[in-house]
C-alpha cells in the first residue's frame, strides 16, 4: 500500500509550469531587446563564451530537484503491515436517479451534478460507516458494492451519467429490492438506504418495496430533486445545448418532482424525506439521522504500520541541486578544445 503522509505539499508542484512559463518568456524577451539594441553580429562576438543550451539543462535540473524535494516533504509510505481492524459504523447505499428526468437544471448545475457534489461531500464526512452507490433508471445496477474505501467510492461517483443505462425510466422499487440483497449480514438494523430522484416512478410499486426493505431493517431516507413546477430537459451536443427534450408529439417534456411519492416511500421506510433546493441539497440532515442509529462492529483489512520513503527523494533532490549549482553558464573551454566535430579552424 503506497500513500502520502503529507499529501498537500503536492499542490507546490503546480509552480514547475509556471516556472517553465516564465522562463521561456524572459528567454523571448531577452532576444528581443539583443535585436532592438545591439548588431547581431557584435552580440555574438562579445558573447561568444556564452552559452546558449546550458541555461536549459540548469532550469531542467533545477526543476527535477525542485519536484524531488516536494515529494520528498509529501513523504512517501509503504505500508508494511496488513491488519484485521475492528470499526464501528452504519452501512450505508446511496440510490442515485440517472434517468433523463435527471439532467433538468431547476437545481443548479443539474439535478445529476448536483446530486453527485452532495453525495461526494457526504463521503468526506464519513467515518467508520461503509458505503455502497446504485444507480437507476429502467433498471438498477450496483455500481459500488459496500465498502470502507471512500477513495474508490468518490473514483466510481465521478463515472456517473445518465446515458450509462439504456434503459429509460424511474424504477425506484427496483433500486430498494436490489440495496436489500447488497446490504451485508444478516441482522435487521444498522442499515440506511438514501434514495436521490425526482420521485417520477414509472415502472414499479417503489412504496410496497419500502415496507418490505423495512420489515428486514432498512431505514430509507428519500431525497427530491427538481420543483413541482416541473423543468424541461435541455439536449446538449458537443457541450452546447441545442434544443429541449420533446415527446412524440413535438411537445416539450416537463419533469416535476412527485413530492407525494418520495413521502410515502420515506414513511414505509421510518425514514425522512427531505426537498432539496439550490441553497440546500438535504445530505447533512440525513447524515444526522444517519450519525444518531446504532453502530455495528465489523473488522475491515487496513495496513496499520508504514515505512518513510522521503529520505531517498530528499537525498535526490539535493543532488541535483548541487550539480545544477556546478555547472557554469558559459561554455566549456576542454569541449572547444577537442574540436568534436572536426571543423577546420580559421
Amino acid at each position: 500500500m503506497f500513500r502520502f503522509a503529507h499529501p498537500t505539499y503536492l499542490y507546490w508542484l503546480a509552480l514547475v509550469p509556471v516556472a517553465v512559463v516564465l522562463f521561456l518568456l524572459m528567454t523571448y524577451s531577452k532576444k528581443k531587446s539583443v535585436k532592438k539594441f545591439s548588431d547581431s553580429v557584435l552580440y555574438k562576438q562579445l558573447a561568444s563564451d556564452v552559452s546558449s543550451a546550458k541555461p536549459v539543462l540548469k532550469l531542467v535540473l533545477f526543476l527535477v530537484a525542485y519536484s524531488l524535494l516536494v515529494v520528498g516533504l509529501a513523504n512517501p509510505q509503504i505500508g508494511t503491515k496488513l491488519e484485521e481492524v475492528k470499526r464501528e459504523g452504519v452501512d450505508i447505499i446511496i440510490a442515485l436517479d440517472v434517468s433523463n428526468s435527471m439532467k433538468a437544471e431547476d437545481i443548479k448545475p443539474s439535478r445529476l451534478e448536483r446530486s453527485k457534489q452532495a453525495i461526494s461531500r457526504l463521503i468526506d464526512k464519513l467515518e467508520n460507516d461503509r458505503i455502497g452507490i446504485i444507480v437507476f433508471a429502467g433498471n438498477a445496477y450496483v455500481q459500488l458494492p459496500i465498502t470502507t474505501d471512500f477513495a474508490a467510492a468518490k473514483l466510481f461517483l465521478t463515472s456517473i451519467d445518465c446515458d450509462m443505462i439504456p434503459t429509460q425510466g424511474t424504477a425506484i422499487g427496483a433500486a430498494i429490492d436490489l440495496a436489500t440483497q447488497s446490504f451485508v449480514g444478516k441482522d435487521n438494523k444498522h442499515k440506511a438506504l438514501i434514495i436521490i430522484t425526482d420521485g417520477e416512478n414509472h415502472e414499479d410499486d417503489a412504496i410496497e418495496a419500502a415496507k418490505k426493505a423495512n420489515e428486514e431493517g432498512v431505514i430509507i431516507h428519500t431525497i427530491g430533486m427538481g420543483s413541482p413546477e416541473g423543468a424541461p430537459i435541455p439536449v446538449y451536443r458537443n457541450g452546447v445545448q441545442v434544443d429541449f427534450m420533446k415527446d412524440h408529439d413535438g411537445n416539450t417534456v416537463l419533469t416535476k418532482l412527485d413530492q407525494l411519492t418520495l413521502e410515502k416511500i420515506a414513511g414505509e421506510g421510518k425514514g425522512q424525506f427531505i426537498r432539496a433546493s439550490n441553497s440546500d441539497d438535504g445530505l447533512n440532515t440525513i447524515l444526522n439521522e444517519v450519525t444518531r442509529m446504532d453502530k455495528k462492529s465489523f473488522g475491515t483489512k487496513m495496513f496499520t504500520e508504514y515505512e518513510d520513503r522521503f529520505q531517498y527523494f530528499i537525498g535526490a533532490g539535493l543532488l541535483f541541486l548541487l550539480i545544477e549549482f556546478m555547472i557554469s553558464n558559459r561554455k566549456s573551454k576542454l569541449l572547444a578544445k577537442l574540436n568534436l566535430f572536426g571543423e577546420e579552424k580559421k
